[in-house]
């Protein structure tokens, strides 16, 4: 049985998680920053990497505690070494390195977006190939793994991430931050009453940003012209023609790469109407979505990957380097 201590500070949460090889959470522990950043409308990088410098051992400790474990108990150290916030991305870095070193313990450089696909181990294992639907603030790709180590991105976003077009049409509409979800539960008020265009890219990738401002050139025409918004009914006309780009291109993924699994991944994979689809549409053998409580970030996904990691002996260096824009496929 193999024990894994996982970091993960990619960006606005600090958290630490103990997960062993059979995929069981024995702790975690989260905090998030939302309520700080939410004043500003957004993530702000410098006070993110403040805030993980004065949380980091605290959580860390408490997770520890939790578990019921001592560090002897644990087989190897993870992090999230990208993508993600440089800054925020060092603190759970050094953490890291620092436990490893002075308990004498492997140490494992997670990719953030490995450990959002391999959080839905927890429902059940993988059969390959695997199409993973990766949708965030920050990303929106379709990966085709033929093996736990085989990662092949065959369409990703050409401008904004959907999550990020998700929150700035709800800042225009009104709407606090983080704006996915409240997008989401506002949407099933209204009707697809404003017709919004459709986002045409070849092949598997994707574009929001002329869906993002179209939209907000909607609100704003509408306002100088005295008009009412029915904000429940634009809400629902964004999200169904950013859901349908999304849902046209993983189904013909699924019907050309022949795969066996097909999952949902990141925090865009918790919108209700995405997973409604999802299952919908997708035969249910093949179909894993992720539990919601565990969509948005957390250590656990980071250890469930570095199981993988661990088990193919994939470890980094003391002097392994965070990286803000890491590849999947790395």
């Amino acid at each position: 049985m193999t024990r894994i201590l996982a970091i993960e500070s990619s960006c606005d949460e600090t958290a630490c998680a103990i997960v062993d090889s059979d995929m069981n959470v024995i702790s975690s522990v989260v905090t998030s920053q939302i309520d700080v950043h939410a004043r500003f409308g957004g993530v702000i990088p410098e006070v993110a990497s403040r805030m993980h410098v004065e949380q980091i051992s605290v959580i860390v400790n408490e997770a520890i505690k939790q578990s019921g474990l001592t560090m002897d108990d644990i087989d190897a150290i993870a992090y999230t070494i990208g993508p993600g916030l440089i800054g925020s991305l060092h603190i759970g870095g050094i953490a890291a390195k620092t436990l490893a070193y002075f308990y004498n313990k492997p140490l494992i450089g997670v990719h953030h977006l490995k450990g959002h696909i391999f959080i839905n181990e927890l429902v059940r294992p993988f059969v390959y190939p695997v199409l993973a639907l990766v949708v965030s603030g920050g990303h929106s790709e379709l990966v085709i793994m033929n093996n736990d180590h085989d990662f092949k991105i065959i369409g990703t976003t050409m401008d904004d991430a959907v999550g990020e077009s998700y929150d700035k049409v709800a800042r225009v509409i009104g709407l606090e931050y983080p704006g996915g979800p409240k997008i989401d539960k506002l949407s099933k008020e209204g009707n697809r009453s404003y017709k919004l265009p459709i986002p045409k890219v070849d092949g598997y990738n994707f574009s929001f940003s002329g869906l993002k401002n179209a939209t907000i050139t909607l609100v704003n025409k509408m306002k100088e012209r005295g008009e009412e918004i029915n904000t429940a009914d634009l809400a629902c006309s964004f999200q169904e023609a950013a859901l349908e780009e999304l849902m046209k291109k993983t189904l013909a993924a699924i019907k050309e790469y022949d795969v066996k699994t097909v999952l949902a991944a990141g925090g865009v994979a918790c919108n209700s109407r995405l997973r409604e689809l999802l299952a919908e549409n997708v035969d249910e053998t093949k179909l894993i979505l992720p539990p919601l409580k565990l969509c948005t970030d957390n250590a656990v996904m980071i250890a469930c990957a570095a199981h993988h990691y661990y088990q193919n002996n994939q470890f980094v260096g003391f002097d392994a380097s965070s990286s803000p824009s890491m590849s999947i496929e790395e």
